[in-house]
This record gives structure tokens, sequence and C-alpha cells, in this order.
């Protein structure tokens, strides 16, 4: 097993940061990749963060014991059970309920949205149902990804396959009910599209999975005449670098995305030609935009094709590498580092900086749409 990866770990994750990105490797499986994503809390559908370093399970055994030694703050440990949960990460797919739940600031876990032809869909459950049991037991004010395992049932993974079910205890509008809600292998869809206000097409890009740029160009291509483009990577806890590379080859007609290096073997990731360059385009970034989606960012941003509007990103841009133990399990060390197109370096001394930050109560899609307007209408 080889390959690099770039990604961020649980043990980030205590610091007020989510599971990012992996840059293009090659898994178990032995398909080429990249990586298995935790969103933020509020934005994940069903995902759970995996056990890492000193916190990994005693089945992580031999690559936990490697971690441990390695003293590398972004080495990770996987159990085999747990790599084959991200090699469908990887690949746009889960298994769960289709729920994505948030938590609300009195510790409420609340269903922010139901995935459409999904088991809790044909459940019944709605977007603002609360969820008050998981099996029987409370939630008590947890985590949002203690709900989020427990619905997927990690916490009893052999279990927990397509097809098993877990009992809800729901709350509509004061009523209590119960829904039991079978677990299906589910399609991640990690791009939307609105239009709030005329002139404007706001594209969210959750993560990069398998199929996130093609979901990008799809909606790019269905951007209406005359509207300007922006993109939002808040909370984007990256992905695959592959796919962040042909997100940019959406924007771009060819050139450089990235560099890196591999123990110091030197190599790059270039755009394809035929991007649309014209539209008029802001990028969205925030603390949580990590890893793979950092670097579309920078990308953008050195390439003069986009301007940045929001707070400076989390600073990720190691490399790491997999390894398969001798007992199965997985280890992930850093092995070199990634640049951007103008050769910036990015760690958490030197985040992507937004050419337009945010300040505290101005509201960041407002301010973007001023730029968008400006950029519209040219100078003079």
């Amino acid at each position: 097993m080889s390959g690099p990866t770039d990604r961020l770990t649980p043990r980030s994750v205590r610091r007020g940061a989510a599971l990012a990105c992996v840059f293009a490797g090659v898994l178990m499986s032995g398909a080429a990749t990249g990586s298995w994503i935790e969103e933020p809390e509020g934005e994940g559908a069903d995902s759970v963060p995996l056990a890492v370093g000193d916190d990994a399970p005693r089945d992580a055994g031999d690559a936990a014991r490697l971690v441990s030694r390695s003293g590398d703050r972004w080495a990770a440990a996987y159990s085999p059970q747990e790599y084959e949960r991200l090699r469908l990460s990887l690949e746009g797919e889960y298994v769960g309920t289709g729920i994505a739940v948030s938590r609300t600031a009195d510790g409420r876990i609340v269903v922010n949205e139901v995935h459409v032809d999904s088991p809790a869909e044909r459940a019944g459950i709605l977007p603002g149902d609360e969820i008050v049991t998981i099996d029987g037991a409370g939630l008590d004010g947890g985590a949002v990804t203690d709900a989020v395992g427990r619905l997927r049932g990690s916490d009893q993974p052999a279990a927990a396959g397509p097809g098993s079910t877990v009992l809800l205890g729901l709350v509509r509008a004061g009523e209590r009910w119960e829904a039991e809600v079978a677990r299906a292998r589910l399609t991640a869809e990690t791009v939307s599209v609105s239009r709030e206000v005329p002139g404007v097409t706001r594209i969210h890009v959750s993560s990069f999975t398998r199929g996130s740029a093609g979901q990008l160009r799809e909606a790019v291509g269905g951007v209406p005449a005359g509207d300007a483009v922006l993109l939002d990577l808040r909370g984007n806890g990256g992905g695959l670098l592959t796919e962040a590379a042909q997100a940019a080859s959406v924007f771009l007609d060819g050139g450089l995305v990235a560099t890196y290096d591999v123990h110091g073997d030197q190599r790059a990731l270039h755009a394809e030609p035929g991007g649309d360059t014209r539209t008029p385009l802001v990028v969205l970034v925030d603390g949580g935009t990590m890893s793979s989606a950092e670097l579309l960012a920078a990308a953008l941003q050195d390439r003069n094709r986009a301007v940045l509007v929001g707070s400076r990103t989390f600073g990720k841009g190691t490399v790491q590498m997999p390894s398969e133990q001798p007992d199965g399990s997985v280890a992930e060390l850093t092995v070199g580092y990634y640049a951007t197109p103008s050769g910036r370096t990015v760690d958490e001394e030197r985040p992507v900086e937004p050419d337009l930050p945010v300040g505290a109560g101005e509201d960041a899609e407002e301010k973007a749409r001023t730029v968008l307007d400006g950029l519209a209408t040219g100078p003079g």
C-alpha cells in the first residue's frame, strides 16, 4: 500500500477542527484515491470521526503503536474496518439513514436535512424533527458526532451494515413519536445550488469526494446567463485532492493548481484546459475551509481567477502516506508538503488569507455579492 495523503485527524478535531483530506493515494482496494471526509458539526450526513493515534482502539494495534512512536502530529491509525469505511467515503458513499443533523445552542440534536429517497425519508422523518433517543438511549446534550455515530452504528460496526435498523425517538411540534429506520448504502451529494438574489448563483461544495468536481461542473453549466458565481467553500473539510484539482479546471484554462513532494520527490497537479474564465467569481472561505479546499481557494486566488471573501482558512499543507501494517491496520505518516501556484506553503501560521476579510457581525454573503456586483460592472 502506498500513495501520498493529506489529512487532518481527530487529534486536531479536539482543537476545534474536523477531519480533512487524502492527497491522491492507493487504498487497500488498489484504487487510486483521495480521502475520507468528516465535515464540521451541522454539515455532515451520518458521518463520524475515526480513531487516531493515542485515541485508537486496540484493533488498530500495529498502526496505533507506530503512530504513537512517530511524534507526527498529523499521523493517523485505522483498524481494517475503519479503513474500509474510509474507502467507501472516498467514493462518495456511506452507510447510514440519510439524516443530516445539527446541535442547537441549547444542546438539542435536530434534523436539518433528509436526503431524497433515503430510508429516513421513507420513514417520514422531516427537517426540524428533534431526535431525543437512539435505540432507547438519550442523547444527553452530547456532541453531534456522538449522535451521528449512533445513527450509523459505528459503536457496533459488526451489526450496523446495510439493512440493519435503528430506533429513533423524535419530537415534532411538541408530539413525541418513534420511527424504526433502516440503514442503507447511500451516495453523498456534496454540491448544492441556490439563487437567493437575482444575478448571483451560490454553489456550496461541502467536501471533495469522488464525483464532486463533476457535480460542480454540472452546477456551473446550469448557471443562468449573466449570473455571477458565489463558490462557497466554508466548512469544507477537504477530500480528494484530484477532485479539487478537477474543480479548479471548471474555472481555469489549464495551468498549475498545486505542487507537492513525497520524500523530496517533486510532483504537480494541473488544471485541464477549457474552463470558464469569464464568469465573475467570488469564493467564500472560513476557518472550516481545510486542506484540498484551501488548495482550491489558493489556486483560484493565485491565478487571479477569484476574489476570496471571509476569514482565514484552517491552515494545513502536509502530505501523509498510508501504509498497511502486519496486523492489517493502516498507519498514515507525514512524508512531505504541498504549495500553491505562487509557491506559498499552507500551515497554521500561514493559512490562506481572504482578499476581503469579513468582520464580526458582518454578513459574508452580502459582502461577497457586493464584490460580485463590482466584478460584473467592471471599473469606471
